[in-house]
């Protein structure tokens, strides 16, 4: 805002030579900014229309272009509180979680137009309404940093740049893992486009990791034997032979060790490993006892191991090459069936070495030898036990322009999880090294091709003048190259398809684990490099891709970019027929039918739990056992009494039948609901019942006994203490005979009529007892209801009691 300059400047001459003067003049006198009121007015008015309109944005990070597209489509920016960076602020980042960030970014910061967090605005009006929406909600972030905004307090309809737990693929250890699940979703297989990758710092993978190793070592080195019997020695396709070109300009041959030969042993053991893992494959070793020794001990492969440096790195000579070429050939096609990335690995056996937690090609390093990598990774415990170490196979053999590798940035983008919607983006640009490609020299100035590693050397001398100076090119410039060297078609043919179905696999892999939040977007960097045979590889993929416009290309490209991801998550949802720009929608899932939400269908009753009662102990049940024992003979007393002198004979006869006596014990349930519940108890009825007349039933010749045993009694042998008086509630045993019923095991030779003529008129001395479960004084006349109750409301479980 403008201040009264001149006023200012008087007062500072007038009162200069006079300290305390000046002090109370400057009390005295206040200065204010002129304050225009037309502009106030009509920054108030815009303020109010996109407050309505919910178009209020925030923007942390060096976004010129995206706070420009957004001014120009209406909305006004809150400015967020400028917090100290932590880390880089600006660039590809991979993250990992809301504590820790894996980036890998191409810049530092340092380039132009990345010096401040905001740019200084010409006309103050956007200062004024940015004042003016400071207490307001933001609907729109866009930020470098996922956790700089907290996602869990975020309205349904705030929009922001990142997805949460992306760090599932954008990450190095993430991508390894994501991958690996790629044959639930699709039946694509991942070495097809991924190459092959281990976390050292899981004991499983570091065993993997180490038989690849040693079996690599087997095909490179039957492709050496293969291609130095056709007589590809003197061949400098690729660099990776013996002539290894240096930055001084000239060049180094390796010395060939003719006085040390290795024996043609070194080449039957390689082809004996690799039949031996096709066997695997095909699961003839399923017979093989697990005591049988493997193909190699540990010594003969550090052996073995050792006579491969020699004959690769070192160059000493091999015997017997041209003998064994023909067996190497065919092997190799066989391997080739079940190895897709056997054209790739080269001779040298090269692998990448990336640590989880750094970021723009930091600590990166390529090595060949297993020894070396092995102790590299032990060295850093901490990143040992959170398995942040990750080992991928280098891809030795990629196409090189003018002998100069490359790789490329794609940029896509994600607008919804579920169902899953991705955008491809036309264009994209190819980073250069600048130093020419060389599998003999292992510095990352000739195979890491990022641009804040490569700002740092000088172009080689014998680089092709052809190659930029800026070390990047378009790809409407690669396609040109391509058309010169006779490859036109394959661009849209072979590298666009590629790279768009190994995005496609790579975010299937991940869909279950990324939160699907409605209102979020993102757009990612994926950095590919390209076989010879132009089949694209995908290296890894990058959160908040770096939009510094720090070549020719890039200042081009990127603020494109940035322009088309607006057109397509903010115009598009107003007009579908919105031209997006370079995005092109290449993937969305079909949609997901999910069965419509009924609540009154979803009611879940329950009802509150009783606390169980104690069961009876033992010595209640067998202190009403042992009064029924002893009660057993007076009813053999008193029925004699009652009966003729020729039925007790027959009873007498029917018993001898019997082997073993038995207590039948009838348990019945009377109509009480909430007694029922409760857990059942054997206890003894508390008043006697009579007996059933025997006029009614002539087939029983049994006579008529009612026994009453006292509670008191009971109560006292069970818990040996007497007590006179009863509760009213208290369980009042007794025990009521009902019937006699005969039970003895039927002779084997006596017939079935025979022994139901004699169920009816034997005589039996065992009673059946009814038992009720819950029998007291207060209890009893729904005793007597449930007697009365008509027959087919009872339903009686029998127990039996052996003696």
């Amino acid at each position: 805002m403008k201040v009264d300059g001149d006023v200012k400047s008087d007062l500072q001459k007038q009162h200069m030579p006079v300290a305390p003067l000046e002090g109370r003049i400057r009390c005295s006198r206040v200065t204010l900014p002129v304050i225009n009121l037309d502009r106030l007015r009509m920054a108030k008015a815009l303020v109010d229309r996109a407050v309505k309109e919910r178009k209020v944005f925030s923007v942390q990070g060096p976004y010129p272009v995206v706070r420009a597209a957004l001014k120009a489509r209406g909305w006004v920016e809150r400015r967020l509180p400028h917090n100290p960076p932590r880390g880089h602020c600006h660039g590809d980042q991979e993250a990992e979680g809301m504590e820790e960030i894996d980036s890998s970014d191409d810049d530092d910061g340092t380039d132009k137009g990345q010096d401040e967090d905001r740019e200084d605005n010409i006309d103050d009006m956007y200062d004024l309404m940015s004042r003016l929406v400071r207490n307001e909600t933001t609907h729109f972030y866009w930020t470098t940093r996922r956790d700089t905004v907290d996602y869990l307090s975020l309205q349904k309809d705030q929009m922001t740049n990142h997805y949460a737990r992306a760090g599932c693929f954008t990450t190095k250890v993430g991508l390894c893992m994501s991958l690996r699940n790629l044959q639930w979703f699709d039946s694509t297989d991942p070495d097809t486009f991924f190459p092959r990758c281990y976390r050292l710092g899981a004991e499983d993978e570091k065993h993997a990791f180490t038989e690849d190793f040693r079996r690599t070592a087997c095909t490179s080195l039957l492709q050496f034997v293969a291609e130095r019997a056709e007589g590809g020695r003197g061949e400098d396709r690729t660099g990776e032979l013996y002539n290894v070109k240096q930055a001084q300009g000239f060049v180094k041959q390796h010395k060939l060790q003719s006085s040390y030969r290795v024996g043609a042993g070194l080449i039957d053991t390689a082809l004996h490993v690799c039949q031996e893992y096709l066997n695997s494959l095909d699961h003839r070793d399923i017979d093989i006892a697990l005591e049988t020794p493997p193909t190699l001990s540990d010594q003969q492969w550090e052996d073995f191991i050792h006579s491969y440096y020699l004959v690769i790195h070192d160059g000493m000579m091999l015997d017997q090459c041209t003998e064994y070429a023909e067996r190497c050939r065919s092997m190799l096609i066989r391997m080739q069936k079940v190895c897709p990335q056997l054209e790739t690995d080269g001779l040298c056996n090269i692998w990448i070495i990336k640590p989880g937690a750094k970021s723009r090609g930091r600590d990166i390093v390529c090595m060949n030898r297993l020894d070396e990598i092995l102790n590299l990774v032990g060295k850093d415990p901490s990143l040992v036990k959170d398995s942040k170490w990750v080992v991928q196979k280098y891809l030795e053999r990629p196409l090189l322009v003018q002998g100069t590798k490359f790789d490329l940035r794609q940029w896509f983008l994600v607008t919804d999880w579920n169902p899953l919607t991705v955008w491809f983006y036309r264009e994209c640009y190819l980073r250069f090294s600048t130093q020419p490609y060389s599998t003999y020299r292992l510095d990352s100035s000739v195979h890491l091709c990022n641009n804040s590693i490569q700002k740092h050397f000088q172009p080689s001398v014998n680089r092709d003048p052809s190659l930029p100076t800026e070390n990047m090119w378009s790809c409407t410039e690669f396609r040109s190259w391509m058309a010169a060297t006779g490859r036109a078609g394959l661009w849209e043919d072979v590298v666009v398809p590629g790279m768009r179905q190994a995005v496609v696999h790579t975010l299937l892999t991940a869909q279950d684990s990324v939160e699907p939040r409605k209102a979020s977007f993102e757009l990612y960097g994926a950095d590919f490099i390209l076989g010879r045979d132009l089949h694209p590889w995908l290296l890894e993929v990058n959160a908040s891709p770096t939009m510094a416009t720090s070549t020719i290309v890039t200042t081009r490209l990127c603020p494109a970019v940035q322009e088309d991801t607006l057109r397509v998550v903010l115009d598009r949802r107003y007009d579908r027929s919105t031209h997006t720009g370079g995005f092109v929608l290449i993937y969305k899932q079909a949609p997901v039918e999910v069965p419509q939400y009924i609540g009154i269908n979803l009611l879940v009753e329950g009802a509150p739990l009783r606390q169980p009662r104690a069961p009876p102990s033992k010595t209640f049940l067998q202190s009403r056992y042992k009064l029924l024992r002893k009660a057993r003979p007076a009813l053999s007393t008193s029925g004699h009494t009652f009966a003729k002198e020729d039925q007790s004979e027959k009873a007498k006869t029917t018993q001898s039948l019997v082997p073993s006596p038995k207590l039948t014990v009838e348990q019945s349930l009377t109509f009480q609901p909430m007694l029922e519940r409760r857990r059942r108890r054997l206890a003894m009825p508390s008043s006697s019942c009579h007996l059933p007349e025997l006029s009614e039933h002539p087939h029983l010749h049994t006579s008529r006994v009612r026994l009453r045993i006292h509670s008191e009694q009971a109560f006292a042998c069970a818990h040996g203490s007497h007590r006179n008086v009863l509760s009213v509630n208290r369980l009042s045993p007794s025990l009521e005979i009902i019937s006699l019923r005969p039970r003895y095991s039927r002779p084997a030779n006596q017939r079935t009529h025979a022994l139901s003529r004699s169920t009816h008129t034997a005589h039996i001395s065992h009673p059946v007892l009814r038992m009720h479960r819950y029998l007291s004084l207060v209890h009893q006349q729904n005793i007597d209801n449930y007697r009365e109750a008509p027959k087919d409301l009872k339903s009686p479980k029998r127990l039996e009691l052996s003696d």
